[in-house]
């Protein structure tokens, strides 16, 4: 893709991690996918992202902008995510991510936007992420894009399972996982364009505060929906999915 210009390019592999999601959705909404299934997918796709996020972001950020800005990201991200969800957990979105819990419109009016927003919340800083990992080579990480895409289909499968649970429609439910994917791609596309040229210690802080909203996202609602459904086994299956990230990533390297 070297003939595409790298802005196009961050918008592309975006729009793909984000896809993950439709081809989640659409899984947990036309077939009944064992829970237990959803759950271990879920625990591979935690620790792939954790893999990522320590090897591929923190450390690079560190590399380029030092500790300092690295921490301070990687706080403020976590504590940024942790007061939104929290604020949206209040309003009907607390199990978003779960294929069972999801209240109803008629059991908590408003949680169906809430549960919208909450999910756009969880996918925006893995999207930046994709963009950010552009800057300076102009070349993707495939480590960061395969990571998302992983830990996005088992997201839309059991979210979307939820959501017709709870009697959602169709349009919703396909109209929400359309729209943040489309959101996906804009943000990986904004996190190149907006960040490049940047400070060395700007775009580290910028990748730090992404990582730091993804470990946060991934201890509120992955890693706990991934443990209830497969707790026998949500350890190892987590180490494993860590391990496949941390082997691509020195391959890729």
């Amino acid at each position: 893709m070297a003939h595409i210009p790298a802005w196009l390019q961050a918008g592309f592999w975006g729009l793909v991690a984000g896809a993950a999601l439709l081809v989640g959705a659409a899984v947990g909404y036309r077939f009944k996918v064992p829970a237990r299934l959803v759950a271990g997918v879920m625990a591979f796709g935690s620790g792939v992202l954790i893999s990522a996020l320590s090897f591929e972001l923190m450390d690079e950020a560190f590399r380029t902008g030092g500790f300092p800005a690295t921490a301070l990201g990687f706080l403020g991200g976590a504590a940024v995510y942790t007061l939104a969800n929290w604020w949206l957990a209040h309003g009907g979105a607390r199990h978003r991510k779960r294929s069972c819990k999801q209240p109803s419109e008629a059991e908590h009016g408003g949680s169906g936007m809430a549960i919208a927003v909450g999910a756009l919340l969880d996918g925006i800083p893995e999207s930046i992420v994709i963009g950010l990992s552009m800057l300076g080579g102009g070349k993707v990480s495939l480590v960061a894009v395969s990571a998302i895409f992983l830990s996005n289909v088992p997201e839309g499968l059991s979210s979307a399972a939820g959501m017709k649970k709870a009697g959602r429609s169709p349009r919703y439910i396909f109209g929400i996982w359309g729209g943040i994917a489309l959101a996906s791609g804009v943000a990986a596309l904004a996190g190149f364009t907006l960040f490049e040229g940047v400070s060395p210690a700007v775009a580290a802080a910028t990748t730090a505060t992404a990582a730091g909203a993804i470990l946060a996202m991934l201890a509120d609602t992955m890693i706990p929906e991934a443990f209830e459904e497969a707790h026998d086994f949500a350890g190892l299956i987590t180490v494993a999915g860590f391990l496949a990230a941390f082997a691509l990533s020195k391959m890729g390297g």
